[in-house]
């Protein structure tokens, strides 16, 4: 991997972070428990209590996903990065600038 492409990787990883980031403070919203005392029906309620479920579930992948990519910025100079982690290929450049926080080529990623 060249210079260039390692350029390329690191500000795709800083756009995702950004990106990332704003979800959450809207993930966080749809997280928040629902008010059982509102006047609203149970129908209302239930979609109410599986929406906050959804984005609960929705923001718990974001941190995960962040955590990855802040390690991927981290590691980007490094000799290793772009290797795939369990066979030692070279993971395909147009993979890592999909999700520049694999660490695993096609393959083995199966």
């Amino acid at each position: 991997m060249d210079p260039r492409q390692r350029e390329d990787i690191r500000r795709r990883i800083v756009e995702l972070i950004e990106t990332l980031r704003s979800d959450m403070a809207m993930l966080e919203e749809n997280a928040k428990p629902v008010d059982l005392d509102q006047p609203i029906g149970r129908l209302s309620r239930m979609d109410s209590m599986a929406s906050q479920a959804l984005g609960a579930r929705s923001l718990a992948e974001a941190k995960v996903r962040l955590v990855r990519l802040e390690q991927a910025l981290r590691q980007v100079d490094s000799p290793e990065f772009g290797f795939c982690a369990s066979c030692g290929e070279e993971i395909a450049i147009r993979r890592i600038l999909a999700m520049p926080e694999t660490d695993l080529c096609v393959h083995c990623a199966q």
